[in-house]
């Protein structure tokens, strides 16, 4: 596989994506001194943002659109794209796997993955290359998880690690590929 393929996301210290019912609330908006924690240099690198049906839906709550880069939404039902964003973002039906092929003969060379359905399939496909995980010092005690039920074990290697004022912890790792 020649297309790198990175998460980067926030999750609470126990672990959550967001709140049972999809809220992010618990995310801060903005960080009092400006730090991007390190978003735009990762954003510089990335070719295609992919999110799941249900990622793209919560980004819509937003207000405005965040994204300069392609967003690719992976649905396996019809989704209705706002006029405004038709040349933005583009639906498609595809497996992890035959995504990575359709980027990568669009000559794509780095995408970002977005979104807990999204991420976990991609993990047990074998198709992420690098995480970054920025942890909320905030426990939910309950919510939709980053990771889910894996066929076999997934060894990462840590990169490098990051501990910002505010009390955010940010892991990069990188997948270890086995043989």
């Amino acid at each position: 596989m020649s297309l790198k393929a990175s998460v980067y996301i926030a999750t609470s210290l126990d672990g959550f994506i967001a709140r049972k019912n999809g809220n992010i609330d618990w995310l801060p908006t903005d960080s009092e001194d400006g730090e991007d924690f390190g978003y735009a240099a990762f954003m510089s690198d990335i070719d295609h943002i992919v999110m799941g049906r249900n990622s793209f839906e919560k980004v819509l709550t937003f207000g405005s659109w965040p994204y300069e880069k392609k967003v690719i939404v992976l649905t396996s039902r019809d989704l209705t794209i706002p006029p405004e964003l038709t040349e933005k973002v583009e639906a498609l039906h595809l497996s992890p796997p035959n995504l990575i092929h359709e980027l990568e003969l669009r000559g794509a060379r780095h995408i970002y993955l977005d979104g807990g359905v999204t991420i976990q399939r991609s993990l047990r496909e074998g198709l992420v290359n690098e995480l970054t995980i920025t942890t909320i010092p905030i426990l939910l005690g309950e919510g939709l998880p980053l990771f889910g039920t894996l066929h076999q074990d997934i060894h990462l290697k840590l990169l490098n690690s990051h501990t910002f004022q505010n009390g955010f912890v940010q892991n990069k790792y990188q997948i270890q590929r086995s043989g």
